[in-house]
């Protein structure tokens, strides 16, 4: 996104994992196992006594722990989408070139405005599933037409 969202809230839901309320109206479960591996600055969140001492920072954009520890919430929300499977807006603009759609055929492709597939190319709104669906489903209708 061209601006991260805010994190509204947060849950621990046991070892190394989070799940975090968006300003986006999104709830996203992210594992921290993978960001850790490695990270001697991390190791600390292995302990799940501290761990489960997370607060969202006052302004929302990170989470905090003792000790000046802390994470963005461009990189949380990165994170999130990625491991729920979701489409990025690099994604989404490579489904765009790779299907020479512009915005205003990948518009009609999807039966959306314009200026939301502009949006979700850019990253200024987060591409649903129903989106990520409709482009596979755009995909598979074409390759049967073509066959």
């Amino acid at each position: 996104m061209s601006q991260s969202p805010l994190i509204m809230a947060v849950r621990t839901m046991g070892h190394l994992n989070l799940s975090i309320d968006w300003s986006t109206n999104e709830t996203l479960a992210v594992d921290l196992a993978g960001l850790m591996a490695g990270s001697a600055v991390l190791a600390p969140l292995g302990n799940d006594a501290f761990f489960a001492q997370v607060t969202v920072e006052e302004w929302g954009h990170g989470l905090d722990w003792p000790g000046g520890l802390d994470l963005g919430a461009d990189l949380l929300y990165k994170l999130g989408r990625e491991q729920a499977g979701l489409l990025s807006p690099s994604q989404f603009d490579r489904w765009m070139r790779e299907n020479n759609l512009t915005l205003s055929t990948a518009a009609e492709a999807l039966g959306m405005s314009r200026r939301m597939i502009a949006h979700y190319r850019t990253g200024s709104r987060p591409i649903p599933r129903v989106v990520q669906l409709a482009c596979l489903g755009w995909e598979v209708a074409q390759r049967q037409r073509a066959a």
